[in-house]
């Protein structure tokens, strides 16, 4: 059964460890770093709970994004739900519930791939999907290793509890130590997921491990990156990361004691990585994620359409023709999700459902850290020196003083100086800001490195059909007509 927002916060004050400028966090509902965004990520339960957006992102009684998709009519449905959701933060909290949800679904669609030669773990992978479903809980995930030394495997680090790793086997279950990168929304869910989904060396076994625990396990800690929200003036000021700081956090175990049946994958390389690429599970993220970055790219096509009305320049050959391009970066990113879901593929012969085709779900990586640099420049370059020249504080507009003279010199044709200033706060918060560029090294690797998913499209992106049709050509001639 879905949950309400207040069940949802409600389900945060937990004693989680969270830590913050050198300070442990008592409660992320209430903390000035976190509690406008928790609120946010409430309201996304509330669409769901009791909306009139409740038939689209629910079935049977649970988030669509927990179901395991059946058709290509399901695979539509859910990306309904997920542009719902996506919508209602204009595209800026990437890792909400319906992400790893989504992942979830995957798992449980192909739970053979967790039985192994020395494990089982298929049994966990059904019951966490099983759990996080029916509690409509918000799953995060931490599945990068720290940056330390990357020439180095992780069992031969200078220090060996710098990776996630067993440490021993106890009654009832396993005890990890370590830590894990790149924790972006984990403050703010009910469980964690932690794994690897990066190749192991051979050695790393003591590494390859895959669990799932509550984020108030005793001995997990979370470090937060600063907080975007807590700097953040007003919503006026700062509109998007004063609401939609999902933030960023190292995770680190300090003895984690996790039952076994918490345990997906156990001291097995290969299945510690395949479990993220041979099961839906990474397609149906990037379903998710693609829905959202193509929802982002309408909200800043619409904001560029905004500002150059309020420049008066909209008429202006070359602004229409930027705005062109604009549109035409929102229209791939639209024709990368309907391609995936229409090119869809049948998992175990059908049996565990479908997943987005996986040449395109794969290229869209490719597309989106692309992309997005190129769409903010472009705003950048409509917007000009209006994104810099701003009043320190909306609140100027309202000093005795100040306001006169802001009226008079920061307005436009039709656009007195409380609209554009506010429009160009929001430009300014999605462009140039700290939350912004943030943002902007999200979206170049939000699915990893070009040096990992550009050779992964050279494997999967139909490499032996594009090279069969040329070598037809050439195969279709010779030097008989040479002259």
């Amino acid at each position: 059964m879905t949950r309400s927002g207040h069940d949802y916060l409600a389900s945060l004050r937990d004693g989680r460890e969270i830590w913050l400028d050198g300070e442990r966090v008592g409660d992320v509902t209430a903390h000035p770093a976190f509690r406008n965004t928790a609120a946010s990520i409430a309201r996304l339960y509330d669409l769901a709970h009791d909306s009139g957006h409740t038939p689209v992102l629910t079935q049977g009684g649970v988030h669509r994004a927990y179901a395991i998709p059946r058709s290509y009519e399901d695979l539509v449905a859910r990306r309904e739900a997920y542009k719902v959701w996506a919508e209602a933060s204009f595209g800026f909290l990437g890792r909400t519930p319906d992400y790893m949800a989504g992942g979830a679904a995957g798992f449980a669609a192909l739970p053979g791939l967790f039985t192994t030669g020395t494990y089982d773990g298929s049994a966990a992978a059904l019951d966490c999907h099983r759990r996080l479903a029916e509690g409509d809980l918000y799953p995060a995930f931490t599945i990068a290793n720290p940056q330390i030394d990357r020439t180095r495997a992780a069992s031969e680090q200078e220090e060996d509890d710098l990776v996630v790793r067993v440490v021993a086997e106890k009654d009832g279950g396993i005890v990890v130590r370590g830590a894990k990168m790149i924790g972006t929304g984990a403050v703010f869910g009910n469980e964690v997921i932690v794994g690897t989904i990066e190749p192991l060396a051979p050695q790393d076994a003591d590494h390859a491990v895959c669990f799932s625990v509550p984020v108030a396990t005793p001995g997990l800690k979370l470090v937060s990156r600063t907080s975007y929200e807590a700097a953040a003036r007003s919503a006026f000021d700062n509109p998007l990361s004063s609401r939609f700081d999902e933030n960023d956090a190292l995770l680190v175990c300090d003895d984690v004691f996790v039952p076994w049946e918490r345990v997906l994958t156990y001291r097995d390389v290969d299945a510690t990585c395949r479990m993220w690429w041979q099961t839906p599970a990474f397609l149906n993220l990037t379903h998710q994620a693609a829905t959202r970055f193509w929802t982002k790219l309408e909200f800043l096509t619409g904001l560029a359409i905004l500002i150059t009305r309020a420049n008066n320049t909209h008429e202006l050959p070359q602004v229409t023709q930027a705005v062109g391009r604009l549109l035409g970066f929102v229209a791939q990113a639209k024709a990368f999700v309907l391609a995936a879901e229409a090119s869809y593929e049948e998992v175990d012969g059908g049996r565990g459902g479908v997943a987005p085709g996986q040449d395109i779900s794969y290229a869209q990586r490719v597309m989106a850290g692309e992309l997005y640099p190129r769409a903010v420049q472009e705003i950048k370059l409509l917007a000009g020196g209006g994104l810099i020249q701003l009043p320190a504080a909306g609140a100027d507009l309202l000093h005795p003083e100040l306001g006169p003279l802001i009226r008079k010199y920061v307005r436009s044709p039709g656009t007195p100086a409380e609209e554009r200033v506010k429009l160009l706060k929001l430009a300014w918060d999605a462009l140039g800001s700290e939350f912004a560029g943030r943002h902007e090294q999200y979206e170049r690797f939000y699915h990893g490195a070009p040096h990992v998913y550009l050779p992964q499209q050279t494997w999967a992106g139909g490499a032996p059909a594009c090279e069969a049709l040329a070598q037809s050509c050439l195969d279709g001639y010779g030097l008989e007509g040479a002259r």
